[in-house]
């Protein structure tokens, strides 16, 4: 009952599909959500690549791209395209770690939060709409678990960065213990297979991409706020699955 607690509580919070009709995990169940963030990702990732392989026989493939995004917009209630947005607008505007802090916490979005978004969406198009369909089509499916599965690492490396009444949700997210870490790698690396057993070296390349996404950015996290937030976990979710896209058309 804990497990399915803690893998209900994930998919209610990181989606907008009703799953708390099923039923309400208590409030502790969700300081574990972190740790199954990559299976909701096989969910959002799953249907994207589906909206996107049955566009592609109905529609241009441009136009195709855009609906899978869309799609996964709707799924998601832009969670993480709302951190992001925050992240940029915190980091863009905020010269020290309280003030910092302020804007990410502001509901309201500004000038770097809008530029990050128009260069994230354009760049995230361009991209998708660069490679061959089907290739496209799995590796979105393998990107959003694994995105997801290098970000949680956040968690184990640093602190949160507020009190945890001064948390969105109110819940500060505990640490991943070593079995944790086990089913995160599944849950991040088995929607991969497909492209692991159909490319070459050039999935190999693609991956180390978001590694280093991801390094970089909690480096820099940790320097200037000396912890994370939310929002945090969100820009680094999307800009390590944006690496890899980019990594893998290089």
């Amino acid at each position: 009952m804990k497990l399915f607690n803690s893998l209900l509580a994930a998919f209610i919070f990181f989606t907008r599909i009703p799953f708390w009709r099923i039923h309400q995990p208590p409030k502790e169940a969700y300081a574990t959500v972190v740790e199954h963030w990559p299976l909701t990702g096989w969910l959002t990732g799953g249907i994207m690549a589906a909206t996107l392989f049955g566009a592609c026989h109905l529609f241009p493939f441009p136009v195709a791209v855009i609906l899978a995004i869309v799609v996964r917009l709707f799924l998601t209630g832009a969670l993480h395209e709302d951190g992001l947005a925050d992240f940029f607008d915190g980091f863009g505007g905020g010269s020290d770690r309280q003030r910092i802090l302020t804007v990410m916490k502001d509901s309201h979005i500004g000038t770097y939060g809008v530029i990050a978004l128009i260069f994230y969406f354009a760049l995230l198009c361009g991209v998708l709409m660069s490679l061959k369909p089907m290739t496209a089509v799995l590796s979105i499916f393998a990107a959003d678990p694994l995105a997801k599965m290098f970000s949680a690492q956040i968690v184990n490396f640093m602190p949160y960065a507020r009190r945890e009444e001064d948390a969105k949700n109110k819940t500060i997210y505990r640490p991943i213990s070593v079995w944790g870490t086990i089913g995160l790698a599944l849950q991040g690396l088995l929607p991969s297979l497909p492209l692991m057993l159909l490319t070459d070296v050039t999935w190999w390349l693609a991956v180390l991409a978001p590694i280093v996404t991801v390094t970089f950015l909690f480096f820099f996290i940790g320097r200037k706020l000396h912890g994370y937030t939310g929002d945090c976990c969100g820009a680094v979710c999307l800009l390590a699955e944006l690496s890899f896209y980019l990594m893998l058309l290089i």
